[in-house]
């Protein structure tokens, strides 16, 4: 599926609060004083997923447990060639894969700051979208190759943060940030094979923490610009695909029960890394 970057959308916006910066009449009303709230947006880049030895877990008989083998009617594993992060490019692991990718990211936030001395308390919410593109395809004897591929279709974080003011009168901000993820996932299966059909379970939720530094500057009374590294870490483990007939009997995914063989990755974490630019009206 391929995604046009709305990221443009909020390009004004952000010009607009970098524009302000440079106005000499603004700069003579900068304040270090952080207490108060603020809007803005972000852009940024999710480096490259990694997810070491992920591959597919299998239920072969249907009683909800995975870690089952997969297997020809001469007993041998079916999905002995192995498997690759990434997308197949073919139905052998001779054709390789296309590895993961990461991407732009953009979105709002909003949050409040309460400033004791030089220390600063606050919470920051975030609602935004992703170009990160994550994969793992296995491959089976036949010769056939099996891909699921996901991709963030929105996320949203509430965060506490801590930080200390210093320089300047104050105006300069860095902080620790941690809190709650939530995300909506966009799941797709691809496959070579055309003797068995596959269902799925569609989308999926996935949920988790958030946390990073980042570094702000008050560059007058209303506008503060800053950059931030984030880690979002979730729990991704609702997708599921089935293969079901109308192979014959003896076919591997439906040799141990015939109403066919679910599968899943075999890691459900989905961690994503970022780093974003960041500005803000304050008021």
């Amino acid at each position: 599926m391929t995604r046009k970057h709305p990221h443009l959308r909020y390009s004004p916006l952000l010009l607009a609060l970098l524009g302000a910066s440079l106005a000499p009449a603004a700069l003579a009303q900068s304040s270090g004083d952080w207490t108060g709230g603020y809007v803005g947006g972000y852009l940024g880049q999710v480096l490259d997923p990694d997810d070491g030895n992920d591959r597919f877990v299998f239920d072969t008989n249907l009683d909800g447990r995975y870690g089952d083998t997969v297997t020809t009617a001469a007993g041998a594993d079916a999905f002995s060639p192995g498997s690759c992060n990434g997308v197949a490019r073919g139905p052998t692991p001779a054709a390789g894969c296309d590895g993961n990718n990461g991407g732009a990211e953009w979105g709002l936030r909003a949050g409040y700051d309460w400033q004791v001395g030089d220390w600063v308390f606050g919470v920051v919410g975030d609602y935004g979208m992703n170009d990160a593109r994550d994969a793992v395809s296995s491959f089976s004897t036949t010769p056939a190759r099996y891909t699921m591929l996901r991709k963030v279709d929105s996320v949203a974080a509430i965060r506490a943060r801590v930080g200390m003011a210093f320089g300047d009168d104050g105006r300069n901000l860095a902080y620790f940030t941690a809190g709650y993820a939530t995300a909506k996932v966009e799941n797709t299966f691809l496959t070579s094979n055309g003797v068995n059909t596959f269902t799925t379970n569609g989308d999926s939720d996935a949920n988790g923490a958030q946390f990073g530094i980042g570094y702000e500057r008050r560059v007058n009374e209303h506008l503060a610009l800053g950059i931030e590294y984030l880690r979002t870490q979730l729990k991704d483990d609702e997708y599921r695909v089935r293969a079901q007939g109308p192979a014959p009997a003896t076919n591997p995914f439906i040799r141990q029960n015939a109403a066919g063989t679910d599968f899943r990755r075999s890691d459900d974490d989905f961690d994503l890394d970022s780093i974003r630019l960041t500005a803000t009206y304050r008021f």
